[in-house]
């Protein structure tokens, strides 16, 4: 199986983004930012449920379990309250990164 450019800059800005908002926003804790918005990846799982596992023309925002849309909202509002604050970013800054994908 060869990975694509645009799979690999898929993935890398999924390390990158959160990397990024820890060392902007979270500097005096961004070891500890930085898990646990890279928490958000995890959400990723939900792609062992279907077959093909990756699929390059299937857009996972609204197909995957954990990707759908009314979710959105839920990660949206982890976001905004402070004990579930980074949790909640990281999978906000997770799902956002799938959607770009979804139109390129």
């Amino acid at each position: 199986m060869t990975i694509s450019l645009s799979f690999a800059i898929h993935m890398f800005l999924h390390l990158a983004v959160p990397l990024a908002f820890a060392a902007l926003f979270y500097r005096e804790q961004f070891i500890r930012a930085s898990l646990i918005m890279l928490a958000g990846l995890a959400i990723d799982a939900d792609h062992l449920l279907v077959r093909p596992i990756l699929d390059p023309w299937r857009c996972s925002v609204g197909f995957h379990l954990l990707h759908q849309y009314w979710l959105i909202p839920v990660y949206v509002v982890l976001a905004l309250i402070p004990k579930t604050r980074l949790i909640g970013l990281g999978l906000v800054i997770h799902i956002f990164l799938d959607w770009i994908d979804c139109y390129m």
